[in-house]
């Protein structure tokens, strides 16, 4: 697998943390007997990826078969070579910009198959050839429902506060913490606190999301966000914008709100959030989960149906 290795704030880098999609998948893959190597590329932008090239170049000396790169950049550094076929993951940025767009058009039109993590992104692109849509799986045996006192005990958290979750690092752009810092303005309330998802470990996260009253996603743009299918397995009340594959993963269950960029309606979604979590406790989040056919192992399988697909193109060229 050919996948990005750097860190938004420089820490250093854990692949189980920073790549937790891509490391659950592999492992996922594991059960179907797949061997994984991973080539990591540290650096930003086209230049720096192309620095990576030599190094890839030797690694592929070895008997691979096929290449799963990880965002159209590695997808078009790993498509350089014309040797092994090069499947290409889609997961956001690398087509809801635009000038990462363009580049990914290049991956699309070289890669043996494409997979794009959502149908809107799907939808954004003008060349269509070889595509399937396949979003990352929910190790559904880590993200689960818990006890939410043990959960808080567990991470050193207040009882008697009500916490509610951020989507990412504050500190990433994209994420756009600012909308939720004005939301909050709205809401009169000492005892809630805004907790950051940053270098946690999957374990964490599960805590994390059964200690919370609700998990909040103001992002500019996504793909098919991870966090969001990890609350409905474990779940936790969410509000997000409506970006990526939001809306249709979490279709109508109750607890889950869209909500809009204006601070007041995030604001009003948030206390419906906490109003439901005071009564309810839980959503039925898993159930649509499960219903979806998101868990790892069957997202596992219809990767396992590409790579086949693509093996026996390529055996009867």
């Amino acid at each position: 697998m050919v996948c990005s290795g750097n860190t938004p704030g420089g820490e250093e880098f854990k692949l189980e943390i920073h790549q937790a999609f891509i490391y659950e998948q592999e492992q996922s893959l594991k059960n179907f007997g797949v061997q994984v190597d991973y080539f990591l590329i540290k650096g930003k932008g086209i230049l720096g990826y192309l620095k990576h090239y030599t190094k890839l170049k030797e690694e592929l000396k070895k008997n691979y078969e096929l290449i799963h790169a990880h965002n159209g950049l590695c997808g078009l550094i790993s498509n350089l070579q014309r040797k092994i076929p090069v499947i290409t993951t889609y997961h956001g940025s690398d087509i809801n910009l635009f000038h990462l767009r363009v580049i990914s058009y290049f991956s699309i039109l070289l890669s043996a198959w494409n997979i794009f993590v959502s149908k809107k992104q799907y939808l954004k692109i003008l060349i269509k050839r070889n595509i399937d849509i396949i979003p990352c799986g929910v190790d559904l045996n880590v993200f689960k429902l818990k006890d939410k006192s043990d959960s808080k005990f567990k991470l050193s958290l207040s009882e008697k506060k009500k916490y509610i979750l951020f989507s990412s690092a504050f500190s990433v752009k994209i994420k756009n913490k600012p909308l939720v810092n004005s939301a909050l303005t709205y809401l009169v309330n000492d005892n809630i606190e805004l907790l950051e998802l940053k270098n946690k470990s999957r374990e964490e996260v599960s805590l994390l999301l059964n200690s919370c009253e609700l998990l909040i996603l103001t992002s500019f743009s996504e793909g098919s966000p991870q966090i969001i299918k990890e609350a409905m397995a474990c779940n936790c009340p969410v509000v997000s914008t409506d970006v990526g594959d939001v809306r249709d993963v979490i279709g109508e269950t109750d607890g889950c709100f869209i909500c809009s960029f204006d601070p007041g309606d995030v604001a009003d979604k948030i206390k419906l959030a906490m109003i439901f979590s005071g009564k309810t406790g839980r959503t039925n989040g898993r159930e649509r989960i499960i219903e979806l056919g998101l868990d790892s192992d069957k997202i596992a399988n219809r990767i396992m149906s590409v790579y086949n697909r693509v093996l026996l193109k390529m055996k009867n060229q």
